[in-house]
């Protein structure tokens, strides 16, 4: 139990910042692949 909690302790709090980030990105994501679908249309 005690190399678990060590684990955790090491590695939650990057794993925890990382998840956060990501999730953030996401939505920017989501964004830049909608704007790049519709440049095509946009260029016509």
């Amino acid at each position: 139990m005690e190399t678990w909690l060590a684990l955790i302790t090491d590695v939650g709090f990057p794993a925890a910042v990382t998840f956060y980030l990501l999730h953030r990105i996401e939505g920017k994501l989501n964004t830049l692949i909608e704007s790049i679908h519709s440049l095509p249309a946009k260029l016509r």
